[in-house]
């Protein structure tokens, strides 16, 4: 991934996900350093599924909380303290990688420190198994770095969760995934929610470039929405503007600067590759789905 100054500074200003609203001065008193950053995200938030933590029937839909703003509502209407103070795992606001991520993207760009959410998918949790994942990747004044926020440096992690290299394995983008899985050299069935869980394979790695594409844009979705180009049926989904697009966004994290023009150009005229006034959203618990007007 090539050092290249293309758009940052597009990334030092909050979108209507990462924006804390009347919570701003909770991001304020952040110290921007990515480890603080990522403890506070942590400190905040619990992963729904892999936090050690089972919710209460009336908690389940605080993962569905989507803008930042209404985290902090969640988080300080148990807690009306700064974000640094510790809180039982428990009582955290129920989320996943998507929202440690948000949170630690918001606590950047209010700090003027340009960065974005990365969807793809990661190894180094289960041995032989590419779970889905969100990273926060963020400018350092020469450089975009990856950052894991959901894992604890703590761990026995074997490599810098803080400075993941692009290079590795450890983490891919879904656009990679998929331009391998067309290539033939991957098993897309290894590519998905969990080991245990059917959500994984081809369709799956499909729309997660289009996910991927979204965050770029500062759209930063819930996993479980869906829009545009995602079809009920994979029989009937569009591999090749899928092709393109992942296509583009590899050249585009190599620095090319016509492929990141190109990518936003299409974001803002084609339908089928963003969310429109109203999404379907998909509960992670049920399977219900529902329709979101996104327009608050």
């Amino acid at each position: 991934m090539k050092n290249r100054l293309v758009n940052v500074d597009d990334y030092r200003q909050h979108s209507p996900y990462s924006d804390p609203g009347r919570h701003a001065a909770l991001l304020d008193a952040v110290p921007t350093d990515i480890a603080t950053v990522a403890a506070t995200a942590r400190n905040v938030i619990v992963h729904y599924r892999a936090g050690g933590v089972d919710l209460p029937s009336d908690r389940l839909d605080e993962v569905n909380c989507r803008w930042v703003d209404r985290i902090l509502d969640t988080d300080q209407s148990r807690f009306p303290l700064p974000l640094s103070a510790e809180r039982p795992a428990a009582d955290r606001v129920a989320g996943c990688c998507r929202d440690h991520t948000l949170l630690s993207v918001a606590v950047l760009r209010q700090h003027d420190i340009p960065s974005r959410s990365r969807v793809g998918f990661a190894s180094y949790f289960t041995p032989g198994w590419h779970h889905d994942h969100v990273l926060v990747e963020h400018w350092n004044g020469e450089r975009w770095v990856w950052a894991d926020p959901e894992i604890d440096p703590a761990g026995d992690w074997r490599f810098d969760g803080y400075d993941i290299d692009p290079t590795a394995g450890l983490f891919d983008s879904a656009a990679r995934v998929w331009l391998a899985y067309r290539a033939g050299t991957i098993d897309p069935d290894v590519y998905g929610v969990a080991p245990e869980s059917p959500i994984r394979g081809a369709w799956f790695i499909y729309d997660y470039v289009l996910h991927e594409l979204a965050h770029r844009q500062k759209d930063e979705l819930l996993l479980w929405d869906g829009f545009g180009a995602m079809p009920d049926d994979f029989a009937d989904a569009d591999l090749t503007l899928v092709d393109e697009i992942a296509a583009l966004l590899l050249a585009a994290d190599d620095g090319d600067e016509a492929a990141e023009k190109a990518l936003s150009d299409r974001y803002a005229t084609d339908t089928r590759l963003r969310p429109g006034a109203q999404i379907r959203t998909i509960s992670p618990f049920s399977g219900t789905v529902s329709t979101i007007d996104l327009r608050r």
